[in-house]
């Protein structure tokens, strides 16, 4: 198996503001506009757009949350867990990779509107370890509706989830 950094390197990753690697692999050339798109968005959005991401072992995707449902899929590597906090407070494990006899899947898709984040399988030992996987999005992706969590308020909004926010979350600055 080839390893991480070969895959970075080859694919042309660069990091991305949540965590691991990424690469906009395509965007589409026709538009949505504005009035043809339900309210939460603030503008005009290609029609779709798809990123090829990869996790490190020891790395996570921190939580963050979307305007728009995302779709993963599985390529290579270790198994990928996406850890979700919905709207009405239910956590959720969803595994992301080659196994199905394990609960396992080559699609997971990311509600709008849900927190998320991303690691590699906790079952995956080795530190050298990476996860491979792509993301697409209709309307396709725009940073102006990418929310990159504040740890504490996730905390008091999610007061359950406290264990799983300290991890996938940067501590406050200064």
């Amino acid at each position: 198996m080839k390893k991480c950094n070969y895959w970075i390197d080859k694919l042309g990753l660069t990091p991305h503001p949540e965590g691991g690697y990424y690469k906009e692999t395509y965007r589409s050339d026709e538009v949505f506009s504005r009035s043809a798109l339900p309210d939460r968005y603030c503008g005009d959005r290609v029609f779709s757009t798809a990123i090829l991401f990869l996790l490190k072992s020891g790395q996570c995707s921190h939580f963050h949350r979307l305007q728009t449902d995302e779709i993963w899929h599985y390529h290579a590597g270790s198994p990928l867990t996406l850890h979700l906090i919905a709207p009405d407070d239910s956590y959720t494990a969803l595994g992301l990779g080659a196994d199905p006899d394990n609960g396992l899947a080559f699609q997971r898709v990311i509600k709008r509107g849900s927190w998320f984040g991303a690691t590699v399988s906790a079952s995956c030992k080795r530190s050298d370890t990476f996860s491979l996987v792509g993301c697409t999005l209709s309307p396709g992706f725009d940073f102006a509706d990418f929310e990159l969590c504040d740890r504490e308020d996730l905390i008091r909004q999610f007061p359950a989830h406290q264990e799983i926010i300290l991890k996938l979350t940067r501590p406050p600055a200064g």
